[in-house]
């Protein structure tokens, strides 16, 4: 007996996708093994650890623990979306390279995409925000402050530029 397959429309990073998935197919696994979107990580596979946050409609979702069917009809983006343009980093991401905010890189992607959110609808953060946003992204490696420190020059960077 062939598991339920469903039919899938959807945006990610910008590009039309089709696809027919099966039921329980979580997002996760639709984007890293289906696109080929691998920068989205899977750590704890309950939503506890953040690694595979994603955007859906510019809101942060733990992609481990949505079904790939729920994505139909959604705008998605992923960390390779991020940027926009190969020779520029968002500048989320340039600041976690200049504040050294990473490490092993693992919770990364999470973490930016989390704050990408976050920075939208906080533009000028406190440092008190800015820990209490992240505290959803385990980390395990950087003690945070560093990462923290980025977030709030990221801030600043996108207040002031034209």
């Amino acid at each position: 007996m062939q598991p339920d397959r469903h039919d899938v429309a959807l945006t990610v990073n910008g590009a039309a996708y089709r696809g027919r998935v099966e039921s329980r197919m979580l997002l996760s696994d639709f984007l890293r093994h289906d696109l080929r979107l691998a920068g989205t990580h899977v750590g704890c596979e309950h939503g506890v650890c953040g690694a595979c946050t994603v955007l859906v409609d510019g809101a942060p979702v733990r992609s481990c623990l949505m079904l790939a069917v729920q994505a139909d009809g959604r705008e998605l983006m992923t960390i390779e979306g991020l940027a926009g343009d190969a020779e520029r980093l968002h500048p989320i991401q340039q600041a976690m390279h200049s504040h050294h905010g990473l490490q092993c890189g693992y919770c990364t992607p999470g973490i930016l995409m989390t704050m990408t959110a976050f920075l939208k609808e906080h533009p000028s953060p406190s440092e008190h925000e800015v820990r209490e946003a992240l505290s959803g992204n385990l980390c395990r490696c950087t003690g945070y402050q560093n990462i923290v420190d980025a977030v709030l020059a990221a801030a600043l960077t996108v207040r002031t530029s034209p």
